[in-house]
């Protein structure tokens, strides 16, 4: 696992790196810097990222929080002090795991491995909503290809249907396909949707 650690301090970074040496982590590359930091970290290719931000500014907490969101990945950030907004941006910005007050080398570990099951957790239920919203999308286009063929053709819902599956099977393509090119069709032709 190639871990980022971004501090500005050295030494707290350096913490953060005992810490995870001692946990068998030896792929980690300490950020000092943090201008240009989202393209950098891209380079390195890291799979989780540590922030330490000991007493961070509101436009640092922003920062940070847009770099969470162009990143994509797991993100840990410990802060020295937080208040409930800053808690509620993290969350919303997807910080997986934000602790105040507690970077101790020993929690490093612990709480690197909460960070990166929170995240694929997230991803994975951004996903499974992804893929609802496309069945109702394609559910509600082929529901449309059908009230057109049904208009159109004289057919009952389930003739419809089958007509649409019928030729989605002839052709290899998904029914929402078929539907979707019904649908097109239509509106070309002149057809009132």
């Amino acid at each position: 696992m190639r871990i980022a650690i971004v501090d500005e301090s050295a030494a707290r970074a350096a913490v953060i790196e005992e810490g995870l040496r001692e946990a068998g982590l030896t792929d980690l590359h300490v950020f000092v810097e943090r201008h240009g930091l989202a393209a950098r970290i891209e380079a390195f290719a890291a799979d989780v990222v540590l922030m330490n931000l000991e007493n961070p500014s509101r436009d640092m907490l922003e920062e940070s929080f847009s770099l969470s969101r162009a990143l994509a990945r797991p993100i840990a950030m410990f802060v020295d002090q937080s208040d409930e907004e800053a808690i509620a941006e993290a969350v919303d910005a997807g910080i997986s795991a934000y602790v105040v007050d507690g970077l101790r080398k020993e929690r490093i570990k612990p709480v690197l491995d909460l960070a990166v099951r929170r995240f694929q957790a997230f991803a994975r239920l951004q996903g499974e909503l992804a893929e609802a919203r496309s069945k109702l999308a394609d559910r509600d286009t082929i529901d449309k290809a059908k009230a057109i063929l049904m208009k159109r053709r004289g057919l009952s819902e389930p003739d419809a249907y089958k007509m649409l599956r019928d030729h989605a099977m002839q052709s290899n393509r998904r029914i929402a396909d078929v539907a979707d090119a019904v649908i097109t069709a239509e509106k070309v032709m002149g057809g009132g949707l």
